[in-house]
């Protein structure tokens, strides 16, 4: 009876968690653009904190803070539409080029005795460009978006001096204070120092592109400090676009210096100075990351991309409090734990 009941009782478990889920995807159009709020205002939060310290009161601290918020977006969008519309006006004539391109490849390797399809390049070529102003579009969309996602912040800034009294009257239990708070300053440490390493990456990116005379050079910074928040293929997605334009605008070989760019900002960022000021304390497994990319990926689409490792944060320490599911937070975990030395 009680193999049983502990099989019907996971099986139900199992079930419900299935319906969660199924729900949590049905309504992603709305969970998407609260969590993104959310995090914005993890993000935000120390700025208007550091302007309480300093002697601002707090309706002025406010005040700034959305003007700031609100001249980065207001920036990002006028320049966001002004690149689309440039881009889409000049759409055929970077196809034209890049086909050229492929053409002259074409012909290089022939000389070379390696024959290569020209009728496939060429239309690898459209669908390229097409795709190119399909994901500028895209990304317009977002920001068109970020209007109702910026009063979200704000109302969430309003109400974040009194949610952690409001939490502490409706759970006083020390025990479980001190987790929600640890949650808390974890996701609070990886958000912000993720943000000013995103932030470097995309300086980097569009100064480099800006001295080899790329056009678009500001809007590929922009690309790269996003999707730098997307662990593991991020950069990569990043670059695409980039060395794709470099291959039509100015040729092969710039192109190549490009994406070596690229290589040496993300490894000098990612690899060497993201390590040592983020650190190792996420707890979480190369593998687990990976895959939690691609959950909620699936899940909440680019938004659950963006913030796959604060939400899979979450997930392993919320099952760290219960003894069920301490298994979980055991397999997302990198190991590290279990393989040190006990005293």
């Amino acid at each position: 009876m009680p193999q049983s009941h502990t099989l019907s009782h996971t099986v139900v478990t199992l079930a419900a968690l299935v319906v969660i889920l199924a729900g949590v995807k049905a309504a992603a159009s709305i969970i998407e653009p609260f969590l993104l709020s959310l995090f914005l205002a993890v993000i935000i939060a120390p700025m208007l904190q550091w302007l309480q310290a300093k002697g601002v009161g707090a309706a002025m601290a406010l005040t700034l803070v959305i003007a700031v918020v609100l001249i980065v977006v207001l920036g990002l969008g006028m320049l966001i539409a002004s690149s689309i519309q440039d881009f889409s006006s000049h759409l055929t004539f970077y196809q034209s080029r890049l086909e050229g391109r492929f053409a002259g490849l074409g012909a290089q390797m022939q000389e070379w005795g390696v024959a290569l399809p020209q009728a496939p390049l060429a239309a690898d070529s459209q669908k390229m460009m097409a795709l190119a102003s399909v994901g500028l579009k895209g990304l317009g969309s977002v920001v068109a978006d970020s209007l109702v996602i910026l009063f979200m912040v704000i109302f969430m800034l309003l109400e974040a001096t009194h949610f952690t009294q409001k939490i502490r009257l409706i759970d006083a239990h020390e025990a479980r204070w001190a987790r929600m708070m640890e949650v808390a300053h974890k996701i609070k440490h990886y958000m912000v120092l993720k943000s000013l390493m995103s932030a470097a990456t995309g300086a980097l990116v569009w100064v480099t592109l800006w001295l080899f005379g790329l056009d678009y050079a500001v809007l590929w910074g922009v690309l790269a400090f996003f999707l730098n928040f997307v662990p593991n293929i991020g950069s990569l997605l990043a670059a695409v676009p980039a060395v794709l334009l470099a291959v039509v605008q100015l040729g092969f070989a710039h192109a190549i210096w490009i994406a070596l760019a690229y290589v040496a900002i993300n490894t000098v960022i990612g690899s060497v100075i993201e390590t040592k000021v983020i650190g190792k304390g996420l707890g979480l497994s190369t593998l687990v990351v990976f895959l939690s990319l691609i959950f909620w990926g699936w899940l909440l689409g680019p938004v659950g991309m963006l913030l796959s490792i604060p939400l899979t944060i979450m997930a392993k320490i919320a099952c760290e409090g219960w003894n069920q599911t301490a298994w979980i937070a055991v397999m997302l975990g990198s190991g590290e734990e279990a393989s040190a030395p006990q005293r």
